[in-house]
């Protein structure tokens, strides 16, 4: 077990702990393998009724996974090209996210603080995400020429309306009470009651209860009504908006809207990348017609590796991460110049293998 994660078992619940606070738990290819493995162990172990995921310290659950050290292993130590990291990292999470959605036992998320990309992928497919008033959810990948992955091109298409379209384009954050109403989280609880959680789950699964009704029990006994929906006065514009069949048709609607939400959407996204934009809105509407989540999975795949071999990616990260002089420079830099022919090869198969479960 390394310092970056940490796991342990108490009667029949078994708990991960992400340890990177000062990198706001953010995720390493190194995480995503040990998890991996400790799952895989606790599905088979007749002990073990329920696992819960929680982040160290009270700022992040997790910020997303560690696309700095990818940029790192490309630009600094691979002379730009394509990595081994590059190619590896993302095929691992994106098995970890579908270990995580066909896990058999409760999978508990708590969402105290920043959840964000890898930290979505590693709570959103488990069967309970509860969210503290900490809680501060987004998708931000087109601000760093990506797109919402880890599964985003799966539960994004379903949440109400166009609201996972906004989402996935605008890189838009919701509180705990967004995320309740939109069923990204399941549960509210203040972070002061979650302090006696997981004692009150180990004790009842100890006691004999089966560990889903465990769960649920204390649950109901902790959760609270998270609020108001912080979108509920914009959701007619966004989902008018956001239905449009192309980027550019989204943007002329928001334009044609004319009210102040409208127009502060618009201008935030044509801030972002364009080629992230365009795959992403493909991702959306290709993911909303898919069967399973491992569909979705081999597209977002096949996305990593176009965005990896790309320019943008690596540019995102420079502007955000590295100089964080937060201006980048897009190539290509407009709309216009991202076609049809760029948005299908990003979703063509890599030439190194596609992603597999096996």
């Amino acid at each position: 077990m390394s310092e970056e994660i940490k796991f342990s078992t108490d009667g029949g619940l078994a708990t991960i702990e992400m340890t990177r606070p000062r990198a706001l738990n953010a995720l390493t290819h190194g995480m995503v393998r040990e998890m991996a493995v400790k799952l895989d162990d606790w599905e088979h172990d007749d002990g073990i009724g329920a696992v819960v995921i929680k982040g160290e310290g009270e700022k992040a659950f997790c910020a997303g996974g560690d696309v700095r050290a990818v940029w790192k292993s490309v630009v600094e130590e691979n002379d730009g090209k394509p990595s081994d990291l590059s190619k590896t990292f993302f095929f691992d999470e994106y098995r970890l996210n579908h270990q995580i959605h066909a896990f058999s036992k409760p999978f508990v998320a708590l969402l105290d603080g920043v959840t964000m990309g890898g930290g979505v992928g590693v709570s959103i497919h488990g069967s309970h995400r509860i969210a503290t008033e900490r809680l501060m959810f987004a998708m931000p990948e087109t601000a760093i020429g990506l797109f919402p992955d880890v599964g985003g091109g799966w539960f994004l298409p379903r949440l109400p309306g166009e609201t996972g379209t906004y989402l996935a384009l605008t890189g838009a954050r919701l509180d705990a009470a967004g995320a309740c109403v939109l069923g990204i989280a399941t549960h509210y609880v203040p972070s002061s009651r979650l302090e006696g959680f997981e004692a009150q789950v180990g004790s009842a699964i100890a006691a004999g209860d089966q560990p889903r009704a465990a769960v649920n029990d204390v649950l109901e006994r902790l959760a609270e009504a998270p609020g108001p929906d912080p979108l509920i006065a914009h959701r007619a514009v966004i989902d008018s908006c956001f239905r449009a069949g192309t980027v550019e048709g989204i943007i002329d609607a928001l334009s044609a809207d004319g009210s102040d939400f409208a127009i502060q959407t618009r201008d935030n996204l044509l801030s972002k990348s364009p080629t992230s934009m365009k795959i992403s809105l493909e991702l959306m509407r290709r993911g909303r017609e898919a069967s399973s989540l491992a569909d979705v999975l081999l597209l977002e795949y096949r996305l990593s590796q176009a965005c990896m071999a790309g320019h943008d990616y690596y540019e995102g990260i420079r502007a955000v991460l590295i100089d964080k002089d937060h201006a980048p420079k897009w190539d290509p830099a407009t709309l216009a110049e991202v076609g049809d022919d760029i948005v299908s090869a990003h979703f063509a198969a890599p030439a190194d293998g596609d992603w597999s479960l096996v």
